[in-house]
């Protein structure tokens, strides 16, 4: 056999029970929880389990590989291998319309679904014929892994499947209790308990019972000036932001208060401003206050401007939560009309103070 399960026939059946063999392949212990007493099913991940490849027209190998099989909360998980790669059939497509069949790792045990088998199995489910068709869903002990398209008309004698574009793969993994659960197809899924970690494919989540949050803290925005303004002479007037490029947290920025960029946490922050002054600019300077003047701070200075001259700089400062810091403007000369996209601004937590 090379679709091999644990637990599933007792020793004195026919056929025999588990072997010695079976025990060290299958994978086995208390994996990812979804409840007290159900586990999440899924590909052990290691290597490239279950690879489809073609092997043929109509024909797919789907390679070795290791996986859990979630059943109900009285039947437990089943621990299945696959030792050897298997070959599956896929049938001539319809004559009018494309259908989705999905390729399932499904476990038969007669005495929970009445099949009269006690066996584990590679197999296809052909989906429904259909202008837009779906592919069979996963019920009862089975995990899908791949769903493939076949178009109307297609058959051996007409060049087969496309196996580059006609697979959608849909392993999702498995891991044990307290380990990382690694990525795989879907992360629409909740947790099972707080402390719960997983690799959403760019970095580490953990569950805090609501939600998936990311494990490295980070507070930042960036913020922009769509429209264009005008500044008085004389005079240090704030930037009022349209919008963000990027913000972490929805208090940092606000079209409320849209001069300030706020603190969430305490700790030390960069502050950066960049500032492009239009020719007539005199004496031109950036500033940035916190907590409307508590503090201030002189970001650059431009003497006279004949057009597209401009500073970028950043500045270390300490901040506690709810504190505030602005950016603010001032020239010699009075300027109509200068242009948003001359300033931009943000702020970066980077660490605790």
């Amino acid at each position: 056999m090379t679709v091999r399960s644990g637990w599933l026939v007792n020793r004195d059946a026919p056929g025999g029970g588990q072997t010695r063999a079976d025990t060290r392949l299958v994978p086995v212990g208390t994996w990812t929880p979804n409840a007290e007493l159900t586990s999440r099913g899924g590909v052990v991940p290691g290597g490239n389990p279950f690879a489809l490849t073609s092997a043929g027209a109509m024909q797919c190998t789907i390679g070795t590989g290791r996986a859990v099989i979630s059943g109900s909360s009285v039947q437990g998980a089943y621990p299945v291998a696959v030792t050897e790669p298997e070959t599956l059939t896929i049938a001539d497509g319809d004559a009018q319309y494309p259908r989705k069949d999905a390729v399932f790792l499904r476990v038969y045990d007669s005495a929970y679904d009445g099949s009269d088998q006690s066996t584990a199995a590679l197999i296809v489910a052909q989906g429904t014929p259909s202008a837009h068709p779906e592919a069979p869903v996963a019920s009862g002990t089975a995990e899908k892994l791949y769903e493939i398209t076949v178009p109307p008309g297609t058959s051996a004698g007409t060049g087969g499947i496309d196996w580059a574009t006609a697979v959608s793969d849909r392993r999702r993994t498995t891991v044990s209790l307290g380990g990382i659960q690694a990525g795989g197809w879907g992360l629409g899924y909740s947790g099972a308990y707080p402390g719960q970690y997983r690799d959403n494919g760019r970095g580490l989540e953990r569950w805090d019972g609501n939600g998936w949050r990311s494990v490295a803290e980070r507070h930042y925005v960036a913020v922009r000036k769509d429209d264009a303004y005008n500044l008085a002479a004389n005079r240090y007037t704030p930037v009022r932001w349209s919008g963000t490029d990027a913000r972490t947290d929805a208090t940092m920025w606000t079209p409320t208060n849209p001069t300030r960029l706020v603190a969430p946490v305490g700790g030390l922050y960069t502050v950066y401003a960049q500032q492009t002054w239009p020719g007539g600019a005199e004496q031109a300077r950036v500033m940035v206050t916190k907590n409307g003047g508590v503090r201030e701070w002189h970001m650059s200075f431009v003497a006279r401007s004949n057009g597209g001259q401009g500073h970028a700089s950043s500045l270390p400062v300490v901040l506690q939560a709810g504190d505030f810091v602005e950016v603010s403007l001032y020239t010699a000369a009075a300027l109509d009309q200068v242009p948003g996209r001359y300033s931009i601004a943000a702020l970066r937590w980077e660490g605790p103070a």
